[in-house]
Formats: structure tokens, C-alpha cells, sequence
């Protein structure tokens, strides 16, 4: 399955979490959740949640990284959506107030405002935010699972009852009841006979513990998402600025004047128009990463759009009646992964819709076992150095 199947210690997790290096902590969260899957896959068939934690983390790793990003800024650059109608607009009407730029001048002065360098800044920090506060929570309880009960031979109640006391009764955000609930189904899955029932065992875990994560994250997933807003007093403000070097406050008393006195006002009209289309390309550029995750082989789930996979024959009929439940809470398509593609990637129910789906349709999916790394990169890693080679 992996290139490396030692066991994360709570030390080790804990080390990996203090790492100083965004980058380096990433790959190195990203390796310790593959050999934490490996390690329980070795007690329960199908994907955990660690398994699905590793791809995410890996795509993570891009965002944080900025990958590819001078790219996509260029093509964003040169494209005529930021020139028309919106730009032609703001240049007309800063003209008539006396702005000595050209057209062509104002397209580079708007371009430089809005700097969508800046929001993919702020999105790569609240990623790198979010996956080390995922995992120095929930990669710490798998560590701590695994030293714990993964060697049982039998069951044993008092012994998970143990573990589960140390986690937080209560709700997320604050509360991990839906981790006290999954870590159990984990260790039920571990002497579970029946293809089926073990199955839907690992899926109702995988969910609770989604539901645990992904509440968490709602702030740095909308901070990522909302990195491309820009504060509207503050865009006008920089861009007026920007348009009238030497007489901007007369143009902004101007402008507050018309106001005053209802006057129609073609630059406040044009500004708005400009910034909604700053907005919405500034907001294609994030979601182009932060709403993909790529898979082994060059697989590339798209977010926004449904799963076309299947749910394998063991999870096809639901019948464990606790899963039952918390799929008719959850799942608006209990059945089916149509309309799967979670539009809005900072909406809650949107995104946990998807990650169910995921999680279902790709529990008997081997491939996820794979090392996100070479061997050669898992040296390199382990060494604390930076690897070679695609990441």
C-alpha cells in the first residue's frame, strides 16, 4: 500500500505540528496521514478517514505553495472580461473628472488594485491555517488510537470507553462527541465479520468525523474562499488614488458632493460594475484551487461538479440504522451521488454533501493507499529537507 509503514507516534504528530516551515509541516502532515491510513487499513478493509485526509492534504500543499499561480494570474491578466464593459467604463468616467491616464494606463492601474496575487496570499494562509489545525487535533487522536487499541486481539469495552474519555463531550466546534462516536465505530469495524456491516461501520466513522472537520475549518474555509472580497470603501478608496495621483481628494469631495445632492454619478456607477468583475475573477482564480483535489493516476475531482463514480456493492444498501440517520440529516441524496457538486465550497451542508458522497463512492478504492511521495521524497522528508521532483 505505502512506501513506508511505520506507525506515527504522538510524539512524532506532535513534532510535525511545531514544524516552523509551512511548507515542509504540509508535506510532512500529508506522509504522516498515509502511513496512519496504512496502519489502519491493516485492521479494517476500506478507506478511513486519514486515507482521504492524505489527498486533501497533498492539495492543500499546492495552495500553500502557490503552485502554478503566476500562471494562471498571467491568463487571468490577459483576459478580455477585466477590459469590458467594466474598465472602458471607469476610464470614460475618470476622464471626464480630468484623469490624465490612457485607457490602456487604467487597465494596468485597475489590474495593480486589485491584485489577485494578494487574495491567493490570503487564501494560502488560511489553508496552511486550516490543515495544521485539523491535524494537530484529529491526526493527533488517529496517532493516539493507533498506540492504543490497534493491536487488540478482542474487543474491549472499558479499554475504548478509556480513549473516548479523553475527548471533549459536547458539539463541534468546541465539543468532540462526533470523535468519541467515530473512534468507536473504528474499533467495532476492527472485529467485525460482515462485509457490509464493517463497511458501513468505516463510512458512518469517515462521516462523523467529517462532520467534526469540516465544522472547524467553516472559518478558514471561508477565509479562503472570501480572500478574492475586497473591502468596497477600501477598492474605491486605492483606485481613486491610483486614477488621480495629484487631486484625488478633490475628486473624492467631488464624488461626496454629488452625492449630497442626488446627482447622477458615472464613476460611482462604473467603480461598483468594476468591482464585482474584480471580485468574480479574482474568486475564479482561488476556486480553480481550492475547489479540486487531486487523486492517484491524475485523477482531478472537480468540487462544484457531481461525482460520477459509483458506491461499491457493500455500501450500496444502507442498513445500519445510526448511519441511516445521520445520512437523512446530511445527505439531501441519500441514495445517489447526483447533485453532489457543492457550487459553494464555503457553504457547510454544500460541502459536507460532497465529502459524504466521496467518502462512499471511493471507500473501496485502493489506489488512495498509494504513497503521495517517492521514496526518494519520503527521505527527503524525513530528513526535514524540501524533496525534489513533483510534489
Amino acid at each position: 500500500m505505502g512506501l513506508d509503514h511505520s506507525i506515527p507516534t504522538l510524539a512524532e504528530v506532535d513534532r510535525i505540528a511545531a514544524l516552523p516551515d509551512v511548507v515542509i509541516r504540509n508535506l510532512q502532515i500529508t506522509q504522516c496521514y498515509h502511513e496512519l491510513a496504512v496502519a489502519l487499513a491493516t485492521r479494517s478493509a476500506g478507506a478511513n478517514w486519514c486515507t482521504f485526509a492524505t489527498w486533501a492534504s497533498k492539495q492543500a500543499g499546492q495552495t500553500i505553495r502557490q503552485e502554478d499561480f503566476a500562471r494562471l494570474l498571467e491568463k487571468a491578466r490577459r483576459s478580455a472580461s477585466i477590459r469590458a464593459p467594466a474598465a472602458p467604463e471607469v476610464a470614460a468616467s475618470a476622464q471626464a473628472l480630468g484623469s490624465q491616464q490612457s485607457l490602456v494606463e487604467m487597465q494596468e492601474t485597475v489590474w495593480d488594485v486589485i491584485n489577485p496575487l494578494a487574495a491567493v496570499a490570503r487564501a494560502s494562509a488560511a489553508v496552511g491555517r486550516g490543515n495544521l489545525k485539523v491535524f494537530e487535533e484529529i491526526g493527533r487522536e488517529f496517532a493516539r488510537f493507533c498506540a492504543a487499541c490497534l493491536n487488540d486481539a478482542a474487543f474491549d469495552s472499558e479499554k475504548i470507553a478509556r480513549f473516548c474519555e479523553e475527548l471533549h463531550p459536547g458539539d463541534p466546534p468546541a465539543g468532540q462527541h462526533y470523535l468519541r462516536q467515530a473512534f468507536t465505530r473504528y474499533y467495532q469495524a476492527f472485529f467485525e465479520s460482515e462485509t457490509a456491516v464493517r463497511a458501513q461501520l468505516m463510512l458512518l466513522a469517515n462521516i462523523e468525523i467529517g462532520f467534526h472537520e469540516q465544522t472547524r475549518l467553516q472559518p478558514e474555509i471561508a477565509e479562503a474562499m472570501n480572500a478574492a472580497l475586497l473591502d468596497h470603501k477600501e477598492f474605491r478608496l486605492r483606485l481613486i488614488k491610483a486614477l488621480f495621483p495629484q487631486n484625488s481628494g478633490w475628486v473624492r469631495l467631488r464624488l461626496f458632493l454629488l452625492k449630497l445632492f442626488d446627482r447622477p454619478r458615472p464613476l460611482d456607477a462604473a467603480l461598483d460594475n468594476l468591482q464585482a468583475e474584480a471580485r468574480r475573477i479574482a474568486h475564479l482564480i482561488i476556486t480553480e484551487y481550492v475547489m479540486t483535489i487531486g487523486l492517484p493516476h491524475d485523477v482531478i475531482l472537480h468540487l462544484g461538479q457531481d461525482l460520477l463514480a459509483e458506491f461499491p456493492p457493500a455500501l450500496q444498501q444502507i442498513t445500519l440504522s445510526d448511519l441511516q440517520a445521520l445520512l437523512a440529516q446530511l445527505d439531501p441524496t441519500p441514495d445517489s451521488p447526483r447533485e453532489s457538486g457543492a457550487v459553494d465550497w464555503s457553504a457547510l451542508p454544500d460541502r459536507l454533501h460532497y465529502i459524504i458522497e466521496l467518502f462512499r463512492c471511493y471507500h473501496e478504492s485502493v489506489d488512495l493507499f498509494e504513497s503521495p511521495f517517492t521514496a526518494e521524497q519520503v527521505a527527503a522528508l524525513k530528513a526535514g529537507r524540501l524533496p525534489k521532483g513533483r510534489l
